[in-house]
C-alpha cells in the first residue's frame, strides 16, 4: 500500500466526507438493491450507519503504518459475520467505495490514487474476510432475557441466558440486536465477570431518539430474545503486581464492574481504589452492590462524585478532577476508564498531567477529537465532526454512551 498517497487522498475526501458516505450508499443500493435488506429501515439508524462507516475508514487510514490495524481487521471481520456478510458483499462494497471516492476526490482522482486504494481496500477485505474464516464462534448468540430492573427511566440492566456458551472477558463489550428494532446492532459492555451459569448483564443508558437504547430500557421483558454479537475489547486486567485504580462514569460503571467482580474473586495484594461518577446521587444505581464489595474487600477503597446539592452536574468534573489529583501516586497505578469518549480522553490527559503513565492506562479504544469552542483551538474536520459529533455529556447517563445507539 501507498501511504502516502493514501493519507493525502483522504485528506481530500475528508472535505467531502458527507458527499462521499451518501455517494457510496446510493451507489451500493444502486446496483445491489438485495444488499438494502441487509441494513437498517429507519432513516435516523442509517445516518448513524453512514457516521460508522466514516469513521471505520478514519480508523484505518490513521492506522496503516500501526501493528494494531491487521488485528483490528480481522476482528471486524469476525464481527461483520452477524451481517450475513459474504465474500460477493466485499466485492460489491469495493467496488462502490471506489466510486465514492473518485466522486468525492474530484480532480484530484488519478491513475495512481485509483490503484493505492484499490490495493489498499484489497488488503481489508481479504484481511476481515480471513478473520471471519478462523472464528470457531458462531456469527451470533441467541440469548433470553431473564430479568431486566429499571432504574428511573433512562437505566436498564438486562441479564441474558445464550442458548450456547458465550466466552469473554471481564471488561469486554458485545454488540446487541432486537428484533423489536430489525437490522439495527449497538455494542453494550458486559456488567459482570463470567458465571457458572453462563449469563450476562448488560447496562444500558436510553438515549434521546435511540430506538434500540429505548426498546431495550423501557420495552423488552423477560422471554424475549435477543442476538449477540462476539464479545470484544481491550478493556481487560492485566494482573500486575501494581495498584490498581478504576474510574467510571455513568454505565460505563459495566465494564469496571465485571473487573471489579474478578478481583473480587481472586483478591490482589495491592490497593485498589474505585471513583464512580454520576450526574446525581439517584443515578448511583448500583451503589449498594459497591458497598457489599467495599465491605468485603478490605484493599477496595470507594470514592463516590456527584455534584454539591442544588449545584449544575458539570460540577461534578471538578470534584473527580480535585479527587485525582488528591489521591497522588498515579506513576505506580494501573488505571482502568470506563465511560464515554469525551470523559475517557478528559481524564486520560488528567491523570498523564498528574503523572500516570500512558501505557499504563487502559480503556477502549476512544476515536481522535478536536474542538471548535475553546481558544486556540480549530474547527472540526470532517472526519472529526463523524466521529463526534454531537460532543457527549459524559456525567449524563442518558446522554450518548461511549458506543452509542
Amino acid at each position: 500500500m501507498d501511504v502516502k498517497i493514501l493519507k493525502s487522498s483522504f485528506a481530500v475526501v475528508e472535505r467531502r466526507a458527507e458527499h462521499a458516505v451518501k455517494y457510496f450508499y446510493s451507489h451500493l443500493f444502486w446496483h445491489h438493491p438485495g444488499i438494502r435488506e441487509l441494513f437498517p429501515d429507519s432513516a435516523e439508524d442509517m445516518e448513524r450507519q453512514r457516521d460508522r462507516l466514516f469513521a471505520a475508514l478514519t480508523h484505518v487510514i490513521a492506522r496503516l503504518e500501526d501493528e494494531t490495524l491487521l488485528p483490528y481487521l480481522r476482528e471486524l471481520g469476525r464481527d461483520h459475520r452477524k451481517f450475513l456478510a459474504g465474500p460477493e458483499h466485499y466485492a460489491a462494497v469495493g467496488a462502490s467505495l471506489l466510486a465514492a471516492l473518485a466522486e468525492a476526490s474530484g480532480g484530484a482522482w488519478n491513475a495512481d490514487v485509483e490503484k493505492a486504494w484499490a490495493e489498499a481496500y484489497r488488503v481489508i477485505a481479504d484481511t476481515m474476510t480471513a478473520g471471519a474464516a478462523e472464528s470457531e464462534d458462531p456469527p451470533w448468540w441467541d440469548a433470553e432475557v431473564v430479568r431486566h430492573l429499571r432504574y428511573g427511566q433512562d437505566i436498564g440492566v438486562l441479564t441474558l441466558r445464550p442458548h450456547a456458551p458465550l466466552r469473554h472477558r471481564a471488561g469486554q463489550y458485545v454488540s446487541v440486536s432486537s428484533d423489536r428494532v430489525p437490522r439495527t446492532w449497538r455494542t453494550y459492555s458486559i456488567g459482570n465477570a463470567p458465571r457458572p451459569d453462563g449469563t450476562v448483564d448488560l447496562h444500558v443508558s436510553r438515549i434521546e431518539q435511540g430506538r434500540l437504547s429505548t426498546a431495550l430500557v423501557q420495552e423488552v421483558l423477560p422471554g424475549d430474545r435477543l442476538r449477540l454479537g462476539a464479545p470484544g475489547g481491550g478493556l481487560t486486567l492485566r494482573r500486575a503486581d501494581r495498584p490498581v485504580s478504576f474510574i467510571a462514569a455513568g454505565t460505563g460503571w459495566a465494564p469496571i464492574r465485571a473487573m471489579v467482580e474478578e478481583l473480587a474473586e481472586h483478591p490482589p495484594d495491592q490497593d485498589v481504589r474505585l471513583f464512580v461518577v454520576a450526574r446525581d446521587a439517584a443515578h448511583l444505581y448500583d451503589r449498594p452492590f459497591i458497598d457489599a464489595y467495599a465491605d468485603a474487600c478490605r484493599r477496595l477503597a470507594v470514592t463516590y462524585i456527584t455534584p454539591a446539592p442544588g449545584q449544575h452536574r458539570n460540577q461534578a468534573t471538578d470534584r473527580l478532577a480535585t479527587a485525582l489529583g488528591n489521591r497522588g501516586l498515579w506513576p505506580d497505578q494501573d488505571v482502568y476508564l470506563g465511560g464515554p469518549p469525551q470523559f475517557i480522553e478528559e481524564i486520560a490527559g488528567l491523570l498523564t498531567e498528574l503523572g500516570a503513565r500512558p501505557d499504563r492506562i487502559f480503556h477502549d479504544s476512544v476515536p481522535a477529537t478536536g474542538r471548535g469552542d475553546g481558544a486556540g483551538s480549530r474547527p472540526l474536520g470532517f472526519g472529526e465532526w463523524f466521529l463526534n459529533r454531537p460532543a457527549p455529556h459524559w456525567h449524563n447517563p442518558s446522554g450518548r454512551a461511549p458506543r452509542p445507539d
